[in-house]
């Protein structure tokens, strides 16, 4: 059995939200929505966009606390977790959000020992707030360069597994040996031709993890059954 690294995005993927997005429809200063459209028309970068958004939210760290009490996770994904580690293989999660967000919803639900690479958000006064980027890289414009964490992980022989939805996860999933994609993801590893299997939930990747780690998974996504499992 091969050893592998997991990378796992958490807005969209394990979350049931975008959780930025929707802090954002809740506290958020005019004026994000347009950072927002400037960013999906691809004329500023990821980490630009989020930097002047959070720099717009207008809430104290009592709102933000309930906020985030709200905010749901796919219920599969503690028993995914579960799985990997059964298999030792160790998860983290890379993610264009924010790390304070991440780690206390994760908290929540059991599940406060997971690595986490992600923006920092710092608050400078009661309602105001400020991004950080520690996992940026030169030449990315994304707040967290994902594909620097996957190269990282190289250096341990690992084989590299990526669980993610969207754009953020675009340029990792090419640079990983597997993906587990979901929305959008799994149009772009398609039309590039990236070995992949569509999920729609974690209760689909915990099932089929053990099939990736044993070898049986490797090739793209048209070599098994179009649902593998149920």
């Amino acid at each position: 059995m091969d050893a592998w690294n997991i990378f796992c995005d958490f807005d969209g993927t394990i979350s049931t939200t975008d959780v930025i997005d929707a802090l954002l429809a809740r506290h958020g200063m005019s004026g994000w929505e347009k950072l927002e459209e400037d960013w999906r028309a691809g004329r500023i970068g990821s980490r630009e966009c989020m930097s002047g958004q959070v720099a717009l939210l207008d809430m104290d760290h009592v709102e933000i606390g309930r906020f985030l009490d709200e905010a749901a996770i796919d219920p599969a994904f503690p028993a995914f977790i579960a799985e990997a580690r059964r298999c030792a293989a160790p998860v983290q999660i890379v993610s264009d959000g924010l790390d304070y967000a991440i780690s206390v919803i994760l908290r929540r639900h059991g599940l406060s020992g997971l690595a986490v690479a992600a923006n920092h958000l710092r608050r400078l006064d009661s309602r105001r707030w400020q991004l950080d980027s520690p996992w940026q890289a030169a030449g990315c414009s994304s707040g967290t360069c994902k594909c620097a964490c996957v190269e990282r992980s190289r250096s341990d022989g690992r084989k590299t597994l990526l669980i993610g939805d969207g754009a953020s996860d675009f340029c990792a999933a090419g640079n990983v040996d597997f993906v587990f994609a979901k929305n959008r993801l799994i149009g772009y590893c398609r039309a590039n031709g990236i070995a992949h299997l569509p999920i729609a939930n974690f209760h689909e990747a915990t099932a089929l993890l053990p099939l990736l780690l044993s070898g049986a998974l490797t090739t793209a996504a048209d070599s098994l059954p179009e649902r593998a499992v149920a």
